[in-house]
């Protein structure tokens, strides 16, 4: 079975699971939307059609403006279309974690030497709002307790696709790091875990000095590639 076979049969078969979240936070959900399951159908079909076994690069949960339209993670409507050469109707709204990331894949070699090597998911592989905004599953430490064997379950299932078991990324220096580390020491998914800026951090905080990060992420995934 191939990657790409993996991931959309993953993909097809998420629910929103039977977990009771902490009052005032909801699921994001958005692989009920046809367009979303045809434009990530369409990228992994193009990109990840091969028994080729990756290294696993690790977010926190999908956010409103980029997966959480295309299903494809760190990817907005703007790059699917100019840098993947998938066209799409979905609004052409930039997303700030988007624009680094791609910044990185360009550098490392365009789309297909990044997806030749690498595969990017999320602990969690469902996003969080609350009050009508992304939430991370760290912003709150119930939610974070709550859906920790949910983050578990997708690690190890994942894995299953082709994952190189010796290195991971994990995008995000701080709690989703922290979090990952502590999760990965009590079920043994990779040997070790390397951190990086997470591209929303780089690009709020870092932006004059993007070029830097660039670097700092292609020197690492050469060095990760299998």
């Amino acid at each position: 079975m191939s990657f790409s076979h993996q991931v959309i049969s993953f993909t097809r078969s998420l629910r929103v699971p039977d977990i009771e979240l902490p009052t005032g936070f909801e699921w994001l959900f958005p692989y009920d939307q046809p367009e979303t399951m045809q434009a990530l159908t369409a990228f992994y079909e193009k990109y990840y059609a091969d028994l080729q076994p990756r290294t696993f690069m690790f977010g926190i949960n999908p956010g409103r403006f980029g997966a959480g339209i295309t299903g494809v993670p760190f990817t907005d409507p703007i790059r699917l279309e100019s840098e993947c050469g998938i066209e799409n109707t979905f609004q052409k709204k930039a997303e700030l974690s988007s624009i680094f990331v791609w910044e990185f894949i360009r550098a490392y070699g365009g789309v297909e030497a990044f997806c030749h090597d690498f595969y990017i998911t999320s602990l969690s592989p469902l996003g969080f709002v609350k009050d009508g905004k992304n939430i991370n599953y760290y912003d709150d430490r119930t939610l974070q307790k709550t859906v920790e064997p949910f983050v578990v379950w997708n690690i190890r299932t994942q894995l299953e696709f082709g994952a190189n078991r010796d290195t991971a990324l994990c995008m995000g220096e701080g709690q989703n790091f922290a979090f990952f580390q502590k999760i990965n020491a009590a079920h043994g998914f990779f040997r070790e875990i390397i951190p990086l800026p997470h591209p929303r951090w780089v690009m709020q905080y870092r932006r004059k000095t993007m070029q830097a990060f660039v670097e700092r992420y292609v020197e690492n995934l050469r060095g990760a590639a299998l």
